[in-house]
Parts: structure tokens; C-alpha cells; sequence
């Protein structure tokens, strides 16, 4: 089931992750009459738009899914709606059609998420339960990685139109995949309709889950304020879209590298020092985007970002599920994927304004809230593991 889960994530993160180049030359491209704001901010919104309609639906799309209770059929419809979409780039003509596209894409995103995490949660044993996430995270970002050196390459080779024609066909397979392999796990909790229905449950959130959406929004915003800067970032390297991409996609090889060793240690060691030290070294590493003057610097940043990242991803989403309550997953998972969507949304948005202000300016600040964010993890975020001993055979408390 974990394969299964993360083979469809690969697919569709290689679909969805093509846009990544491809949208900021897009929107150079198109008229916008109705938003003639500077092109950083209006790629800004843009790739904002796919976070905020993602991280602002997932909790109701979390609630529904604990409430029906069929996570597959979830998981297909959000990826029949991302990958409609993704094809709906070709024909368009103005900004204003890329808005549109962009808020169904993350509807889509929304739905299958926390419905896939959730079916995680319940098909992975509590002692593996890092691993598991390693591997699922490691396959989304390997369709993260390979995503944008691809639409670098057939942006350059092909144009506009097969970039988005690959990415639909990407996202097919994910389809495909869910429909062949991934199965529903029978709910722990209640049955459907036993509970009276809440999108909010306050008995489902407490500081494991609260922290673990903390950590992850920080780091998604912290990688992903480069989206809304290609058009900043080739100019002043004097680099192509091609070159952009490889060092986009060098923090995911990085990632590929450690997120799955480090899952398995923090199995074995506990969640929150991989947390902290990852918010700590992603601090420094996302102060130097600001500074360098090179592909080969940007490159090595982006390494040292995503090792950073490695040590957040997998341990935050593995301390959310060893603090889920059965029946609920759906939408504890919803917290920090709304986290992440968060991130993804306000990490470009804010770079994209105050850019305008100073290149060096929002990786400052992104720097700084990253130790406030590990400060807060370590003084209020409890660690639990979910297995009875630690290696030194002692029992970990919560």
C-alpha cells in the first residue's frame, strides 16, 4: 500500500512540478488587463493562489474523507481535477484563464492529500510509520526533482504546449496507479455517521499536530520563495530556464539522499531533534540564496537547503500521525498538510513582494522565523514515540 500510495504521488508530482518553470515565462507571455501588477507579484498570486485554495479546502476535504471513509476515491477525483486542469493551460490567453486553472488545480490538491495521508497513517504500522513517510516523501520528491528539469528542457526544446501536455500525462499515471494498486483500509475509529460531523474537531488538535504544521509550513515556504524569482534568479546569474531548473531541482536530490534514512532514525530516536536541527541549518541555507553569484553556488545552496528539509518533512509527518486518534486522520493529517499548502502559498507571495524592495530581503526573514519556528518546536511540541522503548531500552515519555 505505501508503494502503491507513492508511486501515484510520484506521478502526479511530476505533472504538477513541470509548472514550476514553465508558469513565471507563462505569465511573462499572456496579457493581464485586469491585474497589471509587476511580474514577480502577478507570478507571486499565481503560484499563491494553488497554496491558499489547497491549504484553506484541506481540512473540510479531511473531514469528508474521515466521514465517508472511501480515501481512494478521494485521492482519484483530486487528480482527475489537477490533471483537467493542468490541460487547460494550452488553450489559455489571459492571466485572469491561469487564475482559474490554478484554483482548480488546487482544489484538486486539497482532496487528495490529506485522503492519502490519511490512508498512510492507517496502513503503516506505528514503528515504521517514519520509514513509511520517508519513502512516500521521497517518491513525491523525486517527481518534484525530475518535474522541473523537464519542463526547463521542453520549455526550451518544444515550447509552452508540450510542457503542459507532459504534465497531464504525468498525472494520468498517477490516476492509473491509484486505480490498479491503492485499496481502502478499513477505519479504526467509529463507523461512518456514528459521530457527529466536524470539519474543526478541537479534540483532534494538540501540540504534536500543531507543531508538525508549524515546522512544515516554514519549510515549505522557506523552498519555495525561489518560484516566484526564476525571471530575478536568471537574470542576475545570467542563467537559462534550463539551468534554473537543475538548481530547483537540486534541493530534491538532496532530499532523495537523506529523507529516507533520517525517517528511519527518527523511528528509533525521536521526532523532534530531526525537526530542530532541520528548521536550524534551513535558516542559513536560505539567507544564502540571497547572496549567491553563481549556478554552481545557487546549486550547492539548494543541496544544503534540502538536506536541511529532509530532517522536517518525514519526522513532522510522522509526529502527526503517532498523535492521530482513529477516525479522525483525515483531518489531523489536514493540519499539516494545510501547513505545507500554507507555505507553498506565502513563501512566493511574500518574495514576490519584497523583492521589489531588496533581493536579500524576504531570505532574511525567512532565515529568522526559521529559528523562531525551532524555538517554539523545542519548547512547546511534546515527543512521542510510538513504539514502547527507545534504543537504549528505556520507555519514552510523551
Amino acid at each position: 500500500m505505501v508503494m502503491a500510495l507513492s508511486i501515484a504521488r510520484l506521478g502526479d508530482a511530476i505533472g504538477n512540478s513541470i509548472l514550476i518553470i514553465v508558469i513565471p515565462l507563462y505569465v511573462a507571455k499572456l496579457p493581464s488587463p485586469l491585474l497589471p501588477f509587476p511580474e514577480p507579484v502577478r507570478v507571486g498570486i499565481l503560484i499563491s493562489l494553488y497554496g491558499f485554495v489547497n491549504a484553506l479546502l484541506q481540512p473540510l476535504m479531511g473531514a469528508l474523507s474521515d466521514r465517508v471513509g472511501r480515501r481512494k476515491f478521494f485521492i482519484f477525483l483530486g487528480l482527475v481535477l489537477m490533471g483537467v486542469a493542468t490541460l487547460g493551460f494550452i488553450p489559455a490567453t489571459q492571466f485572469s484563464d491561469l487564475l482559474r486553472l490554478r484554483g482548480v488545480q488546487g482544489v484538486g490538491v486539497a482532496i487528495t492529500v490529506p485522503a492519502a495521508l490519511a490512508l498512510m497513517a492507517d496502513a503503516s504500522p506505528p514503528n515504521l510509520r517514519g520509514s513509511a513517510m520517508g519513502i512516500y516523501t521521497t517518491m513525491r520528491m523525486v517527481g518534484f526533482g525530475a518535474g522541473p528539469l523537464l519542463g526547463g528542457f521542453l520549455v526550451e526544446a518544444s515550447g509552452f504546449e508540450t510542457s503542459f501536455l507532459a504534465g497531464f500525462i504525468f498525472i494520468l499515471l498517477g490516476i492509473i496507479a491509484v486505480l490498479l494498486w491503492v485499496k481502502d483500509v478499513q477505519p479504526k475509529g467509529p463507523p461512518a455517521g456514528a459521530v457527529k460531523f466536524r470539519i474543526i474537531d478541537p479534540k483532534l488538535i494538540n501540540l504534536g499536530v500543531v507543531g508538525a504544521s508549524i515546522a512544515t509550513f516554514m519549510m515549505a515556504s522557506d523552498f519555495s520563495m525561489i518560484s516566484t524569482l526564476e525571471t530575478q534568479f536568471n537574470t542576475r546569474l545570467n542563467e537559462t530556464a534550463l539551468s534554473f531548473g537543475l538548481a530547483y531541482s537540486a534541493l530534491i536530490v538532496s532530499r532523495l539522499v537523506f529523507q529516507i534514512p533520517l525517517g528511519r532514525l527518527s523511528d528509533r530516536w525521536g521526532r523532534k531533534p530531526f525537526i530542530i536541527g532541520g528548521l536550524i541549518l534551513i535558516a542559513p541555507a536560505t539567507l544564502l540564496l540571497g547572496l549567491v553569484a553563481t549556478t554552481a553556488q545557487f546549486v550547492a545552496v539548494r543541496i544544503f537547503q534540502g538536506a536541511a528539509s529532509a530532517a522536517i518533512a518525514a519526522p513532522a509527518f510522522a509526529l502527526a500521525a503517532d498523535f492521530s486518534h482513529p477516525g479522525g486522520e483525515g483531518r489531523q493529517m489536514s493540519v499539516v498538510t494545510m501547513g505545507f499548502g500554507l507555505g507553498i502559498a506565502l513563501g512566493p507571495l511574500l518574495a514576490g513582494g519584497l523583492v521589489l524592495y531588496s533581493f536579500l530581503l524576504p531570505f532574511l526573514i525567512a532565515a529568522i522565523l526559521s529559528i523562531v519556528v525551532a524555538l517554539f518546536v523545542f519548547k512547546y511540541v511534546p515527543e512521542r514515540l510510538s513504539h514502547e522503548h527507545s534504543p537504549a531500552g528505556k520507555h519514552v515519555q510523551s
